[in-house]
């Protein structure tokens, strides 16, 4: 500051200042904070969520066996990371879209996926990769954070179109560092779009810790640049994560929510955690794991037993190894190929495909 003929000018003054709020509602011993707690989160939802979550892990188990058994394609397990999810997806209603990234099984479930379909995928056929109209979602996609101008551009046909819905897309710790992030976060700010962005901050990608992909102190504070508005919540606590969402979504304006959460198995199934990861560091995070809180949670309440978990768990297996069953009875038409490739066939491939057909080489024939 300088002096003015005896007066004081101020020549510094602060021009903006933001904070994230965190929120826990029921924590690691199963104990809720009542005046937290969703209102219209019923005792009958939460324990349909605890059932869809113990559902995911036990399709995770399965899908990692296969694929070591050679029966599916590289694998991206979810566990330790289904109450993001879950708490996230039963926060849609009907109408809304979610648009995930390769992880997002428990998402699928949530929202009514056939489970035959998912392991169709798992096979290494696109036919799995086809969303029925009911279940308001797009395709898996791997290349990192190329989801989010996808789901940018879906939000502003819902606000255009004054459809209702809302729009929630996934992301992990790492995607949050690349270009296509901070552009669609950029493009929500800018038309306000009823886009909700999911953080799953999982610690890790691929074997680079959080710490390796960013400075800043929260992910969720990255959104404030964009002019959104910003949470972080404890991803392991599906309470938490279910209010979050619900009220980002009736919000109509374009959010992120970081969940902090944990990959507690593999990246994928060509990954090696044990490499990179300290044994001291999982072991840490599975006195946090989600669906044993939850499970504290529901017995504290007189809402869950013993016998309602072996009985859910045979229900579960027996659910499991029919969709697999009916999977792998799936004999893909191998016309599409051909088909799908130009908007007309040109002759060349009419000639491949008739070769195709009258030697049947894909049948091994």
């Amino acid at each position: 500051m300088r002096v003015l003929n005896w007066i004081v000018v101020d020549l510094e003054k602060e021009v903006f200042s933001a904070k994230i709020n965190y929120l826990t509602v029921i924590n690691e011993e199963g104990v809720a904070d009542e005046s937290l707690f969703p209102k219209n989160l019923s005792p009958e939802k939460i324990v349909d969520m605890y059932k869809i979550m113990l559902l995911a892990r036990a399709l995770d188990a399965k899908v990692l066996s296969l694929q070591r058994q050679g029966r599916a394609v590289t694998y991206a397990p979810l566990l330790g990371e289904e109450a993001t999810q879950i708490g996230s997806a039963m926060a849609m209603g009907d109408h809304d879209i979610f648009v995930p990234a390769f992880r997002q099984h428990g998402v699928f479930l949530a929202r009514g996926m056939p489970m035959s379909t998912m392991f169709i995928y798992w096979r290494g056929f696109e036919e799995g990769d086809i969303m029925p109209k009911e279940v308001k979602g797009t395709p898996i996609i791997v290349p990192v954070a190329t989801q989010l101008p996808h789901a940018a551009g879906i939000a502003f046909a819902q606000l255009y179109n004054n459809t209702g819905a809302a729009v929630v897309v996934y992301v992990g710790d790492g995607g949050t560092s690349e270009g296509d992030f901070y552009e669609a976060i950029n493009f929500a700010g800018v038309w306000k779009v009823p886009l909700v962005i999911i953080v799953e901050n999982n610690q890790w990608a691929i074997s680079q810790p959080r710490s390796r992909q960013t400075a800043a102190e929260t992910l969720a504070q990255k959104a404030i640049a964009a002019g959104i508005g910003a949470v972080q919540v404890d991803g392991n606590d599906v309470a938490a994560v279910y209010s979050e969402t619900r009220k980002a979504i009736e919000s109509k304006k374009p959010m992120l929510i970081e969940c902090i959460t944990y990959r507690m198995g593999l990246h994928t199934t060509s990954d090696d955690p044990t490499k990179y990861r300290p044994d001291s560091e999982l072991e840490a995070w599975k006195k946090k794991d989600p669906i044993l809180r939850i499970r504290k949670y529901l017995e504290n309440k007189n809402l869950w037993n013993e016998a309602m978990e072996n009985e859910i768990s045979e229900k579960h297996s027996a659910f499991i190894d029919q969709a697999v069953e009916e999977a792998e009875r799936f004999k893909p038409d191998p016309r599409s190929i051909y088909e799908h490739v130009y908007s007309y066939m040109p002759d060349v491939l009419k000639e491949e495909l008739a070769e195709a057909e009258a030697n049947n080489f894909w049948q091994g024939n």
